[in-house]
């Protein structure tokens, strides 16, 4: 070993060590004790507004910025809408306007109260009150809109309310996240103690790797509460769910790879901490390329336009990095801590013949060692027909009504809306100008098709504030369509600097940022995960083989879950983020699989040849592998129970993937191909030449072997 190499043999030796073990354990408890208390804070350092999820620089974002101008930037229109089918009465409409004074009093309520405003075909009422969100987001518009509906729907049964518009449907957004913390975590949990409970048989050895998971869970909410007080880390409602999920179940992925050598270790060797110290140095690589990859690819997610998904990548990444160090340093040092007791009632003993040898894997390597070509060829056909779904693939944002896996008040009442008065209602256009262009700006923005009303100009500061009212409803795609065309009429008007914002266009600039960002993080996330392949396994096809199988999983999951969400689940499309953020997970995570088994052939290849090393690797890491897909695969499965489509689509996919990762193109497809390509798999690297120990004595392991590096001396030397 060269000086390096020694250095990392005797790290890997701390964790696990006769008094490293203690260090460990402290230095974790104290983190715990210092730290803990900060993470149940997190939920109240996040932050909700809709600057923290809009992208940055749109014009729609500028709008919103501009508007502080005129009003609160924080004001939220809520429509309380009444309707009796017969037809309203005096006494109806004097309810309504009876109503306003409690409406004025709720909490974050405002005295900017329009209405009541009957139809025009007298079936229906609605009133707008304006909400101030203050610095509580959209927390603030739960307590007001359900003062709103107490209040609108006492008296005469015959009459309905409902509470919509943006602030209605904030509101019913705010309930479905209510609590994710808590649903999260205890669905979470439970999704892993099953299945670690079912792949060790064991009524012990599951409770490591969940302490493990979770002390890691805590600190790493803990730091980014204190980065997001402190250091201006922006945290919303998205990232603190998917980080839950994503540290339990990288987690665990993380713990059962290590877990599993070890094992292997405790039958090679008497003294559990020498075991130890083996098991880390053999699978700590892995393990670190593998959160790399993740950690690396969440920050690419930096380079995003839309701020929501920027601010995933640094939380996330946070989430993966103590992850690691808790997988490498705490649980080491609880396995050495606890013996091999904790492995009851099978307990490895030095000598007892490692079952993974003649197992279910072993059995499938043997098969797909036969007809390698046959099958890799097989497996591509397969996962390219369920990629083909993809072409249904519509992710192009979602309704205010396909948001939900339900149908809240909210979108009954924007139904009732819709019937009754102008589409548009509620969720004007709104342009800010040059003040003293706002005669023109005016005549531009009235003259706009689609445009039916606009209301009374507000000078102030040097701008001019102006709303537009729709013609059709604000999230169709002809709104959309009436916002570019506002666009180019108003910023027709020389000199006077319009800029177009309101809720529609916040929906078409989303859409347009997500595009953006495909288009740019998708590549850089390739590039990066294949700079890591291949510094890991020091060669050029193996990488480029690996990234393909990747991207096929992902096209086929896609695929797969567009099919399902079009024919089974009836969703109205997909949310825009929703490619971006299925490749981030999908590919970062699915290439986990693939390191581990890789870096397992490899080592075997260079005593045994590519060919057998591959049937040896798959049967050393199937069941450990696939006990991780299935993992991963549950926790991200639970965000499936949030009734939120945007959530339900990236669990469900993601979970899909995983599970495609795991049984067809780990298990097969990327052992059937390095079957097949043999050494050559390995090029250029020198063990792309075929070398392994039948061109190498045992004489010569005590230095340096000619063609192989001082690493892969010491590999062949075990």
């Amino acid at each position: 070993m060269n000086a390096l190499q020694r250095t990392g043999h005797s790290l890997a030796r701390v964790p696990g060590g006769r008094r490293g073990k203690w260090v460990v354990l402290g230095v974790w408890v104290v983190l715990l004790f210092a730290l803990g208390s900060f993470a149940s804070k997190l939920t109240g350092a996040e932050d909700n507004q809709a600057s923290s999820w809009l992208p940055g620089s749109a014009e729609s974002t500028q709008v919103l910025n501009l508007t502080g101008q005129f009003q609160s930037t924080n004001l939220v229109p809520a429509v309380v809408v009444y309707e009796r089918a017969s037809g309203v009465t005096p006494a109806d409409l004097a309810k309504a306007k009876a109503d306003v004074a409690v409406f004025a009093k709720a909490p974050h309520a405002t005295n900017r109260i329009v209405g009541p405003i009957p139809s025009a075909d007298g079936k229906a009422i609605q009133t707008i009150v304006q909400i101030d969100m203050g610095t509580d987001g959209w927390n603030a518009l739960k307590p007001a809109a359900d003062v709103f509906k107490a209040q609108a729907t006492t008296g005469d049964p015959g009459l309905t309310a409902y509470i919509t518009g943006p602030a209605g449907v904030g509101a019913d957004q705010s309930a479905a996240f209510k609590g994710i913390d808590g649903v999260l975590l205890y669905s979470t949990v439970a999704v892993v103690v099953i299945l670690l409970l079912l792949t060790y048989r064991s009524p012990t050895l599951w409770l490591l790797p969940l302490m493990s998971s979770g002390i890691a869970l805590f600190i790493a909410e803990a730091v980014i509460y204190l980065l997001a007080k402190h250091a201006g880390l922006t945290v919303n409602a998205q990232s603190a769910g998917i980080l839950l999920v994503l540290v339990m179940g990288a987690g665990t992925d993380y713990a059962l790879l290590l877990i599993a050598r070890y094992r292997e270790e405790l039958r090679r060797h008497e003294d559990r901490h020498e075991a130890m110290g083996v098991a880390l140095h053999r699978a700590g690589p892995a393990i670190v390329a593998s959160a790399a990859t993740v950690g690396i690819g969440m920050l690419c997610l930096t380079a995003a336009e839309m701020n929501s998904t920027a601010g995933l990548g640094p939380v996330t990444a946070i989430g993966v990095i103590i992850a690691l160090l808790a997988m490498v340093t705490l649980l080491p040092a609880l396995l050495t801590i606890f013996g091999r007791w904790i492995f009851w009632p099978v307990r490895p003993t030095v000598g007892t013949a490692d079952p993974t040898a003649t197992g279910f894997w072993s059995r499938i390597g043997g098969g797909i060692e036969k007809r390698s070509r046959v099958v890799w060829i097989g497996t591509v056909v397969i996962l390219g027909a369920l990629a083909f779904g993809i072409t249904g693939l519509k992710a192009d944002g979602l309704s205010t009504a396909g948001q939900f896996t339900n149908t809240p008040d909210s979108i009954i009442g924007q139904q009732v809306v819709a019937e009754h008065f102008p589409a548009g209602a509620g969720s004007p256009v709104v342009v800010i100008a040059n003040a003293s262009y706002a005669a023109q700006v005016d005549v531009a923005l009235a003259t706009t098709p689609g445009i039916v009303s606009v209301d009374d100009p507000i000078v102030t500061n040097g701008y001019v504030y102006l709303q537009g009212n729709l013609s059709s409803a604000a999230d169709s795609q002809t709104a959309k369509d009436t916002i570019d065309q506002v666009r180019t009429n108003v910023h027709a008007v020389s000199g006077a600097d319009a800029k177009v914002g309101g809720n529609t266009a916040v929906v078409l600039d989303t859409e347009r940022a997500s595009q953006h960002d495909d288009k740019v993080i998708i590549p850089l996330i390739l590039l990066v995960v294949l700079v890591i392949l291949g510094l890991l396994l020091r060669a050029l096809v193996a990488p480029l083989v690996l990234m393909a199988t990747v991207v096929l999983s992902f096209g086929a999951a896609v695929g797969l879950s567009t099919f399902m969400f079009n024919h089974a689940f009836h969703f109205s499309g997909q949310d825009a983020a929703y490619p971006l953020l299925s490749f981030v997970f999908l590919v970062a995570l699915g290439i986990d699989y693939n390191i581990f088994l890789m870096t397992r052939i490899r080592e075997e290849a260079l005593v045994h040849g590519t060919r057998r090393g591959a049937k040896i690797g798959l049967a050393a890491t199937g069941g450990v592998i696939t006990s991780a897909g299935m993992i991963l695969a549950g926790t991200f499965g639970v965000l499936g129970t949030l009734p939120i489509v945007g959530f339900a689509e990236i669990g469900f996919t993601v979970s899909m993937g995983v599970l495609l990762d795991t049984f067809i193109v780990r298990s097969i497809l990327v052992t059937a191909v390095t079957m097949d390509l043999d050494h050559r798999i390995w090029w250029p690297s020198r063990l792309g030449r075929g070398l392994t120990t039948g061109t190498v004595t045992v004489s010569a392991l005590d230095g340096p072997v000619q063609g192989l590096s001082a690493e892969e001396t010491d590999a062949v030397a075990k």
